[in-house]
């Protein structure tokens, strides 16, 4: 399958446009999480600059693009949800057999998205990125196909930026009628200097506030907390251009992010897969001059285990 994809990779260095879309045959279920994937040009580097989500409003409830070295499977499309419901007609597999690389995120009915000038995704050729594998979370049954895709704007002519996608994510749980913050913090290990240009927050139906910041320490152990970028989950979950542009992370700052979950029902909600399920994520698109990070992801097991004050011992932290 999928091997227009391959094809068009092969052309001309002018940007051009393909897609990746659910193949015939797909239908929607309950909790469901579908991958299918498309093969790059294994001789020659692309460099993916824009996406535009091909969606049908009521189908899909989020799409996200990886960057595989290999997929999870060589079907055409498997069921790719490690802790959702089963998709009973399909093969089980991960998304990629090996670490994924997060291009995009869409949900909420979210715009196109397009990268700053001289900023692209180098995929193919030797980048260890060989395929794209799209997976599309279903959360409720519909007796029709879907056909959900992404179109892919890309291009031979080499980009002096490299782009790269970090998510900062959380477990835990809210207990039944109650506010509570989830929180994560990492810090930056890598001697990378990042030039972040777009966030996204994701969240599922209770989020109310979904935060990231740039923290760093003075010699007197005082932290300064400098905004990557705030939203309301529950509007179009697009990536948003940073406001500072000028700012930069580097090796010794500490990523931190954060949600507001409010749960007005009388059981507890899980972070999880299912709709049922919360979510905490918060997503930063950047760019480097150079290599991008090898680890890419920010976990904490999030409330009632993780707070920013008492496990990763930050100070002034802000309100909300």
């Amino acid at each position: 399958m999928a091997v227009w994809l391959l094809l068009a990779f092969c052309g001309a260095a002018l940007a051009e446009t393909d897609r990746i879309q659910m193949p015939d045959g797909v239908v929607p279920k309950a909790d469901s999480y579908v991958c299918t994937y498309a093969p790059l040009d294994p001789e020659k580097h692309h460099y993916l600059t824009g996406f535009e989500p091909l969606v049908e409003k009521g189908l899909a409830h989020h799409i996200l693009l990886f960057g595989c070295e290999e997929p999870g499977s060589y079907d055409s499309v498997w069921d790719c949800g490690e802790m959702s419901a089963r998709y009973e007609s399909l093969e089980k597999g991960p998304v990629c057999q090996s670490k994924p690389h997060i291009l995009y995120a869409w949900a909420k009915d979210a715009p196109d998205l397009t990268l700053p000038k001289d900023v692209g995704f180098q995929v193919g050729g030797s980048s260890n990125i060989n395929f794209l594998v799209m997976q599309v979370h279903y959360m409720h049954e519909k007796d029709v196909e879907d056909k959900t895709g992404i179109a892919l704007t890309h291009t031979e002519e080499p980009q002096p930026k490299q782009a790269a996608t970090m998510l900062l994510v959380t477990g835990g749980q809210v207990p039944p009628q109650s506010v509570e913050s989830f929180e994560t913090a990492c810090v930056m290990e890598e001697s990378v200097v990042l030039h972040p240009f777009a966030y996204r927050t994701h969240t599922h139906r209770h989020g109310r506030d979904v935060s990231g910041w740039i923290v760093q320490e003075n010699a007197q152990g005082e932290d300064r907390w400098s905004k990557i970028g705030q939203r309301d989950p529950q509007l179009p979950q697009m990536f948003v251009p940073v406001e500072n542009k000028t700012m930069e992370i580097r090796k010794g700052d500490m990523l931190a992010a954060r949600c507001i979950i409010e749960n007005n029902e009388d059981h507890v909600i899980e972070m999880g897969a299912t709709g049922e399920d919360e979510m905490c994520n918060f997503y930063i698109m950047y760019w480097t001059e150079g290599e991008t990070l090898s680890d890419n992801t920010c976990f904490s097991p999030g409330a009632p285990n993780y707070y920013w004050s008492s496990e990763a011992m930050l100070n002034h932290i802000p309100g909300f």
